[in-house]
């Protein structure tokens, strides 16, 4: 008998074969779960749309699969996409904010394009930090004027982390098979470790940002979150739309993989420098070659040396550009910032100071000596990084805190697995960089550890 909580993608696709389920059946045990444990009073508050056409998509899938049509791994798998991901339907594209709920986006981002030829139904659209935790200092992971406040499935007390923390939640809870994320720093990664799920960052420039409400052009990307690493690495192809990453994972294994530990623990964390020692200690055993205390030639945390500027500049440019792409009232971040400010009660509990930084202290024409640095410390951290993987010939690098900024910031591949839990109940998982556009080597590793340390369980409901 067919059992939802925690089902891989493969197993669905074997109870569809097996005809214990159709596709149809298994978005509505999916909704039905939405109802019992995120919409419902106390509940987790991720899902903030349901998609009307999805039981609809279903039942073509399932009628696709009687005639021997199958689109690939995903076919008639129900998924969540995060809320700044336009999808050319009757669904919204917010990011959380209440000045965007007339955006019914005129066409499909490019990935959601993808999606859609492997076969996918898009069950719904989850909350997320709004504007992608770019509208305001101190604003609370997972927060948004639309959607309200997610919580962390694992303890409602605890930091669920953000932006992407819908898409995180989701899969954690088993709202969904698998989710879509967005990360300009940090933010598919983050969510992944505190809702105990994998998730990948890609190489900046993998995936196509054509259609996704932006932060930084040069930064941003969407990124697989699964509850395995393989389903992570299905979703992953189908993104991409020509890589098969699933393939990849065939006949893994841990000897002779060289591991480079980037980075100094932090002392004041004990607990999660117990678990990495403990890790690390059993990939050893399984023949993986590890090499304590690398460190780049970067002195500065890459946020202020070159993150900040880049994002700064980039942001009203990109948000204005999109917003002419729509259909909606405001038109750009002007429109915006005054439709917050005439709308203050619902929309500014914790204000919307980085917009107006980059509404006032930048013009969008990217010609500012701060940028043009910013870009030139981005390239020289880039090579650095390169430089650290050549000379130790390293397959992989393991984070020795629990999030390292450089990845994302320099464009470098990134994931997270869970490995343990807190004290407090909440997921601990390790965190991985692979050379730039070696998503398949990042999957296979993860998958390798998965195999000896993985730690992921299902939150208590």
């Amino acid at each position: 008998m067919f059992t939802l909580e925690e089902a891989t993608i493969e197993k669905m696709q074997i109870a569809a074969l097996a005809k214990e389920i159709s596709y149809k059946e298994l978005a509505l045990m999916y909704l039905k779960r939405i109802a019992d444990v995120d919409s419902c009073e106390g509940g987790l508050n991720s899902v903030l749309e349901i998609n009307p056409d999805a039981l609809e998509i279903a039942r073509i899938r399932d009628e696709e699969r009687a005639k021997g049509i199958s689109r690939g791994p995903l076919h008639g798998i129900p998924i969540m996409l995060k809320d700044n991901i336009n999808t050319l339907d009757k669904m919204r594209t917010t990011a959380g904010s209440i000045a965007l709920v007339d955006n019914f986006a005129p066409y499909d981002a490019d990935i959601v394009v993808n999606l859609r030829k492997a076969g996918a139904v898009i069950l719904g659209k989850v909350n997320m930090t709004e504007f992608a935790n770019f509208m305001s200092r101190g604003m609370s992971n997972g927060y948004s004027s639309l959607g309200g406040q997610v919580l962390n499935p694992y303890n409602r007390e605890a930091d669920a982390l953000g932006s992407s923390t819908g898409s995180a939640v989701a899969v954690a809870a088993n709202l969904c098979a698998v989710s879509v994320g967005t990360e300009t720093s940090g933010s598919i990664i983050s969510p992944s470790m505190a809702s105990g799920i994998v998730g990948i960052k890609p190489t900046a420039g993998l995936l196509s940002g054509c259609g996704i409400i932006p932060i930084s052009n040069t930064l941003d990307t969407a990124g697989p979150m699964a509850r395995t690493v393989k389903d992570a690495a299905i979703l992953l192809s189908a993104l991409q739309g020509s890589v098969d990453y699933v393939n990849t994972l065939d006949n893994v294994s841990l000897k002779g993989l060289r591991i480079g530990i980037y980075g100094e623990m932090n002392e004041e964390n004990t607990e999660f420098n117990k678990v990495l020692e403990h890790s690390l200690d059993i990939l050893a055993r399984e023949g993986a070659n590890i090499t304590w205390g690398i460190s780049s030639t970067i002195k500065e945390m890459p946020w202020t040396y070159f993150g900040w500027s880049i994002i700064k500049n980039e942001f009203k440019r990109s948000i204005d550009y999109y917003l002419s792409t729509g259909n909606t009232k405001v038109r750009n971040l002007q429109d915006i910032v005054e439709f917050n400010e005439a709308n203050s009660e619902y929309c500014l509990k914790y204000g919307q100071t980085l917009l107006l930084e980059c509404l006032n202290e930048t013009d969008g024409r990217l010609i500012s000596p701060e940028y043009l640095e910013a870009l030139n410390r981005r390239q020289s951290s880039s090579a650095a990084l390169d430089k650290i993987f050549e000379e130790h010939n390293f397959d992989i690098l393991i984070g020795a805190t629990q999030h390292i900024g450089i990845a994302p910031l320099a464009g470098f591949p990134s994931g997270t697995i869970p490995v343990n839990v807190g004290q407090n109940g909440v997921p601990i998982g390790l965190y991985f960089m692979a050379r730039k556009f070696d998503e398949a080597l990042l999957l296979r590793t993860m998958y390798a550890v998965e195999q000896v340390i993985g730690g992921r369980f299902a939150p208590k409901n």
